[in-house]
């Protein structure tokens, strides 16, 4: 296996941060890595999003697990290999909150493969996450 994480402490309102999340079509106002987002379907487990990063190819993502207004798992298979994503936000203090995203890679050589694609990845979260909470704050 292998795994990232990466966390942001904010005084965003949490509920700033879960619409930002719920609204998928729109994840390309904070993340500079999306060109076009789809969804078939409302926010929630099970439903599939068709995620577009600018120049290539569309990568489709399952929303395996919601817990609403804390967290969610989106899950995006490639051959044997799964990559799993939790977004969650941890309540730290009053009015402050750690928005946390955690990678993991399963699979045949999945430390091996992980460890080569999985800093491309993951090398926008720090950007990613600052956008994320400045629109939130707003």
């Amino acid at each position: 296996m292998w795994e990232y994480e990466h966390s942001i402490e904010t005084g965003a309102a949490p509920e700033a941060v879960w619409r930002l999340w719920a609204d998928a079509e729109n994840w390309g106002s904070w993340n500079a890595e999306i060109a076009k987002t789809e969804i078939d379907g409302p926010f929630a487990t099970g439903s599939r999003i068709t995620m577009t990063p600018p120049g290539d190819d569309p990568i489709e993502l399952r929303i395996a697990e919601v817990t609403e207004g804390e967290r969610f798992v989106d899950e995006a298979r490639f051959g044997d290999l799964l990559l799993r994503t939790d977004h969650r936000i941890d309540r730290i203090g009053e009015g402050r909150i750690r928005v946390v995203y955690r990678m993991t890679v399963t699979g045949p050589d999945a430390d091996a493969i992980g460890s080569r694609i999985g800093p491309g990845i993951t090398a926008d979260w720090p950007d990613t996450m600052a956008s994320l909470v400045a629109l939130a704050q707003r």
